[in-house]
């Protein structure tokens, strides 16, 4: 069941001013409205009440509350996030979702820019190795090409094993950077 706007109520209360302050400025630190900020912590009331009134609660329609995870960082810990975060093109709370995925699950993540980029290269190296192959049979039969020469060939051949030489430490870089994050100092 999902809960529209129309379907929903107000809820409503009044605090000290400092009280309302603070409020707004943890919310902000959250990078939520005030408004968002005490939805969550209502439904994480109801959540953690357990049983009666909050086991049948409706569902609005977005994912439920138990596979919701809340975790607090340290400023600059947030900071680094964000920043690796935009490095791969995506928003903080799904770049955290992908690595915890993918330490659970001793995955090795790529996003999915990264991946069509990756992708795009093999298609091309596929497309590069039939024309390679069909070159081939036509010089095994005896024909008389007019393709490449022998050296344009070898160059051919030093392209392609270059790319897959590149996309061997893409693939390595990738899993690095998953692993201790970007421009980190070791020592």
């Amino acid at each position: 069941m999902s809960l529209t706007m129309s379907d929903g109520t107000q809820l409503k209360t009044w605090v000290a001013r400092d009280t309302k302050e603070r409020f707004a400025a943890l919310a902000r630190h959250q990078g939520l409205s005030d408004s968002a900020l005490l939805k969550r912590l209502v439904d994480l009331m109801l959540q953690t009440a357990g049983g009666g009134a909050a086991a049948t609660a409706p569902v609005t329609g977005r994912v439920t509350r138990d596979l919701r995870l809340t975790v607090r960082l340290h400023p600059a810990d947030q900071a680094l996030l964000r920043e690796r975060a935009a490095a791969r093109g995506m928003p903080a709370a799904t770049y955290v979702s992908v690595l915890t995925r993918a330490h659970l699950r001793a995955l090795a993540p790529l996003p999915k820019e990264e991946l069509l980029a990756l992708k795009r290269s093999v298609s091309e190296l596929g497309s590069i190795g039939r024309n390679l192959n069909q070159i081939a049979h036509a010089a095994n039969r005896g024909e008389r090409l007019t393709g490449p020469n022998r050296e344009e060939l070898r160059m051919i051949l030093k392209i392609c094993k270059g790319l897959r030489d590149h996309v061997r430490s893409l693939l390595a870089a990738n899993l690095r950077s998953w692993e201790q994050g970007y421009g980190e100092r070791q020592g």
